[in-house]
């Protein structure tokens, strides 16, 4: 008579905590497990771009198109998270500028690069590891992935890069018309960075405005950044489209960076004429220059030899720059890149 209304009482207290638990159960949570991550290979054909000295102008992403050159990636990527990507790539490309092309002969401020006449390319090998974060969560294995998701990327890179140009034709530096002549490899690409075309192996004196420059380091370290979008075109098979920035840390991707020294200081008359082009009457494409307005000054250089210049370029003085340090370079790279999931262990279910 007493055990049987213990007992329901027992029971009801039972079912009311079981009622909560169930009112407060929401199904198990959608984790991204072991078994939906995979990873991928992709390979991609891209377009590069620089800024720096020698863009049209110094504000972000000033560039000229026809500067634009191909570039090629190949990626290993993992896929940990619903949100997370990690890739690896080796890259290549190339970067090119010239200040005939870029630079505006009658504007207030380009006709001063313009006249400076430098230009370069540069190969440029990458190796980089970087983070991609999906705007748009994806909880599922691979095959159920959304279709266009927007996606932003960060990470770091080593890159190496050696700067060259082309020698000109003739050299016209000294005043003498005697001691100028043709350049024997003249039209061919030699690397800058042996010149010292900013004094980088003179022996200047504490007074000038170079003084205490050092040689630039051909492997950099580089923070890539951007964004980009992503298209499933098949179960295994993306397609993505990003652009991305280079934030570097050197002010040489072009070889120019700070002032012009004293032409006597530089050990030959290659590094001489490659350290100061305003006088040469042709670009470095051979396209002729009209610098006939721009007048003309001679000094003694501290090798005894009398040079010509355009007046502010080619000579020592704080306020003769030949670049413009307070900024480093960058670089920017478009890719489309196709990619192939390998490795994923979910496979769709076959029905007979």
């Amino acid at each position: 008579m007493f055990i049987f209304p213990a007992q329901a009482q027992l029971d009801r207290k039972k079912i009311k905590k079981n009622n909560r638990a169930m009112s407060k159960y929401h199904g198990k949570r959608n984790t991204f497990t072991k078994q939906k991550r995979y990873s991928f290979l992709a390979f991609s054909v891209n377009s590069m771009n620089y800024l720096g000295e020698i863009a049209p102008k110094s504000t972000w992403g000033s560039t000229k198109i026809s500067s634009t050159r191909p570039g090629f990636t190949g990626t290993y990527g993992h896929r940990f998270g619903p949100r997370y990507t990690l890739r690896a790539s080796l890259s290549y490309g190339r970067l090119f500028a010239d200040d005939y092309k870029a630079a505006d002969p009658n504007g207030d401020n380009s006709k001063y690069r313009y006249v400076r006449n430098a230009s370069f390319r540069n190969d440029i090998w990458e190796l980089s590891a970087v983070a991609v974060i999906d705007l748009f969560k994806n909880q599922g294995s691979y095959l159920s992935r959304v279709d266009l998701t927007p996606y932003l990327l960060a990470g770091v890179a080593l890159f190496y890069h050696n700067p060259k140009a082309k020698v000109p034709e003739t050299y016209v530096l000294p005043a003498d018309p005697g001691q100028q002549y043709a350049f024997p490899n003249a039209g061919e690409w030699v690397a800058l960075r042996p010149l010292g075309t900013e004094g980088q192996y003179a022996n200047l004196d504490p007074s000038d405005a170079n003084y205490g420059i050092k040689p630039y380091k051909l492997i950099q370290f580089a923070i890539p950044v951007g964004l980009g979008v992503r298209y499933r075109l098949a179960d295994a098979l993306d397609i993505s489209f990003d652009v991305s920035a280079r934030i570097l840390f050197t002010d040489y991707i072009d070889d120019v960076s700070r002032n012009y020294v004293d032409l006597g200081v530089l050990d030959s008359d290659l590094a001489r004429a490659m350290s100061n082009r305003s006088r040469d009457p042709l670009s470095a494409n051979g396209e002729p220059r009209d610098i006939s307005n721009w007048g003309t000054a001679t000094y003694t250089g501290r090798d005894g030899v009398v040079y010509e210049i355009i007046n502010g370029f080619g000579l020592e003085h704080p306020s003769n720059n030949r670049g413009g340090s307070k900024a480093n370079d960058m670089y920017f790279v478009t890719s489309l890149r196709i990619a192939y999931i390998i490795g994923a262990k979910f496979r769709r279910a076959k029905y007979r």
